[in-house]
């Protein structure tokens, strides 16, 4: 191929030292595996790491992830000179008798055949700048089909005139930037940039996060890959052929003043990664540096680094605070401070999420992050020194669940004889629509000496909510989650509450184990038959649950951590609980509440790949915050279950 000028001598090193690399992995592979082994899986990574040699030395990233980055790389290199080959063949074979006439676009580049191309091989060694102006031009012109190889090979064998001076041309700056603010086109530019090392080259930061991959089954892409995927999911709902995925959010995404910075807050929001420290507080200064150095006003770069520096503020505030705790929201809209700052951190929660692992996003992970968007967009509404007050939040939920029950047929005084038996903090934590569920449900069973289930599908909180009304049982948490367990099924989120008369009523989020809601009456059926007869059974023992958890959760070890912090706002504590997901782990942690006589108030459940991350709001058995006694026995009993494996048998 090089006699025949397909390959330079530089590229035919490069493809000769990355097939060298290649089959190293793969001669390592097969004599650990001790058969024709070609799959580079998770089993195998850590070993292969230590025998090629790698260490975490003094290296924030493990060897492991050395390891993979430099296969990433390697791959990375391999595919751009296949697509070259690929490309240099086409023209070769196919196109041999027809070159096609040119058309200009200015004096630099024209198209050829629906491939853009450099008018002359020295365009780059006279004019710099265009290595950012040819990506430029196709995010202009949507109906070139790409870049012309020997246009692809002039390219990286230019990367090099992009230093420092090529950095601070006011040219390059300006184009740059003027790619970020196209209506169309955006994100293949810049992949078209990364693919040929030209985003590298110009953002050094962001070369450092080529390749890095993150060792765990939550991030399942390289942090450059999944920056640029984020930039994609933010550009696709600037597009009215995708308004339709999600009509709020592209309505949203057309509504925002400068979309530009948004973009720019995706690129930055993990060009930190890998450096070791706060990765959200050094790209933060990252994105200060660059947008001063492009010009930008002093208010639109506080904005892109206040978005870089808290792009997990509101995914972690939905997904481990109480969110329909007024204060909580109040707390949240001070960090804000206002609606531009919430639309613009709204859009970019919701793109990274989904750019992250594509079996992560689900409805109700839409539903919380809306839920907290339009409860914030109020409460700034409001106005930060006129916060909603307790009262003023129960009257107004009890006020619009009454006009419902209404108009269902029940009268004022059915209602009042399931409410007076409940607590403020009942009417706190529910919605209207889930007040009215369950006072239907209530009503003709406000006496029952059996439990009562019901389950619904509520498109606001997107999943499957179930409902269970029964005597109070302080192992009714473990024997419920255990249930729900062996019955496949993912809980997301538990209220529990107690009636003045000693009545539970507790309230579950539920999701199958594909992310999607209970689908079909059967299903439904079964699982209330099931929780109905199981739970009937006075004083039984805790379902064992048999399920066995993913075979690849065994080559990632979490260390569980155990923190209590105090939720003075609403006299509780928070037992915040990291540990490895496993079958049976919220029926675990159930057993260890009624060992040591803990009563659940509210749970956020959070799963990340194998790691679970879940905040339980809990008191003692008068209500109160925990004392370091109970604390210090909780602590004992979770360690003890969860160190042990006892949570995977039940």
């Amino acid at each position: 191929m090089v006699e025949r000028q397909f390959l330079t001598e530089r590229e035919y090193h490069t493809l000769s030292e990355g097939q060298a690399f290649l089959w190293r992995i793969r001669f390592a592979l097969h004599s650990l595996t001790r058969r024709r082994e070609d799959r580079l899986l998770f089993d195998y990574q850590r070993t292969l790491a230590e025998q090629l040699g790698y260490q975490q030395g003094d290296s924030p990233n493990l060897a492991v992830e050395q390891f993979m980055k430099d296969y990433y790389r390697t791959v990375f290199e391999l595919n751009r000179l296949n697509e070259l080959l690929l490309q240099l063949f086409q023209e070769a074979i196919l196109y041999a008798d027809d070159p096609g006439e040119p058309v200009a676009l200015n004096k630099r580049f024209q198209v050829r055949k629906g491939f853009i191309e450099a008018q002359h091989e020295r365009v780059f060694q006279r004019y710099p700048f265009a290595l950012l102006e040819l990506f430029l031009l196709l995010a202009q012109h949507l109906d070139i089909k790409g870049v012309r190889a020997s246009t692809i090979r002039l390219i990286r064998d230019h990367r090099h005139l992009i230093d420092d001076a090529f950095r601070d041309d006011l040219r390059t700056r300006s184009v740059f930037m003027e790619i970020m603010r196209q209506p169309r086109g955006v994100w293949h530019a810049i992949q078209r940039m990364n693919r040929y090392g030209i985003l590298a080259a110009y953002l050094p930061a962001f070369g450092r996060i080529v390749g890095q991959m993150q060792y765990d089954l939550f991030h399942v892409y390289t942090v450059d890959e999944h920056s640029l995927f984020v930039l994609r999911n933010l550009r696709r709902l600037a597009v009215p052929e995708y308004a339709h995925e999600f009509p709020r959010l592209s309505a949203l995404m057309t509504s925002i003043p400068k979309p530009e910075l948004l973009l720019l807050g995706a690129l930055f929001h993990d060009i930190a990664k890998g450096r070791g420290g706060d990765h959200s507080e050094l790209g933060a200064a990252d994105a200060i540096t660059f947008c001063e150095h492009h010009g930008l006003s002093q208010h639109d770069t506080r904005l892109v680094a206040w978005l870089v520096q808290n792009h997990l503020l509101m995914s972690t505030t939905a997904q481990r605070r109480d969110i329909a705790d007024p204060a909580v929201i109040n707390e949240f809209a001070h960090q804000v401070q206002t609606r531009v700052r919430l639309d613009y951190l709204y859009l970019l929660t919701v793109a990274d999420i989904r750019a992250t692992n594509p079996e992560l996003w689900n409805a109700w992970k839409g539903a919380l992050l809306l839920e907290l968007y339009s409860a914030t967009a109020n409460a700034l509404q409001r106005g930060l020194d006129h916060p909603l007050e307790q009262n003023e939040f129960i009257r107004a939920a009890r006020t619009e669940a009454r006009q419902l029950l209404l108009a269902t047929g029940l009268s004022d005084t059915e209602i009042d004889a399931v409410w007076n038996d409940l607590e403020d903090d009942y009417f706190l934590r529910h919605a209207p629509q889930e007040i009215a569920w369950h006072t239907r449900c209530i009503h003709p069973h406000r006496d029952a000496s059996t439990p009562f289930v019901d389950m619904r599908h509520s498109d606001t909180r997107g999943g499957t909510e179930l409902f269970i009304y029964t005597r109070v049982d302080d192992a009714l948490f473990e024997r419920t989650t255990a249930l729900l367990d062996q019955l496949g099924l993912d809980i997301h989120d538990a209220r529990i509450t107690t009636s003045r008369s000693g009545y539970a009523l507790d309230t579950y989020l539920i999701l199958d184990e594909s992310g999607t809601p209970i689908q079909g009456d059967f299903q439904t059926r079964e699982i209330i038959a099931t929780l109905t007869r199981e739970l009937s059974t006075l004083n039984a023992q805790r379902p064992r649950v048999t399920r066995r958890p993913p075979r690849r959760f065994q080559h990632f070890s979490v260390p569980t951590q155990i923190g209590f912090r105090l939720d003075t706002h609403n006299h509780r504590t928070a037992l915040e609980l990291v540990t490895g997901d496993r079958p049976g782990l919220l029926s675990a942690v159930g057993h260890a509440f009624t060992a040591c006589g803990v009563r659940l108030q509210n749970a956020r459940i959070a799963t990340f790949g194998s790691r679970a991350e879940d905040v339980f709001y809990i008191t003692d058995t008068h209500n109160q915050p925990l004392p370091d006694t109970i604390q210090d026995c909780l602590r004992r009993h979770l360690t003890e279950a969860l160190e042990s494996g006892a949570a995977l048998g039940g």
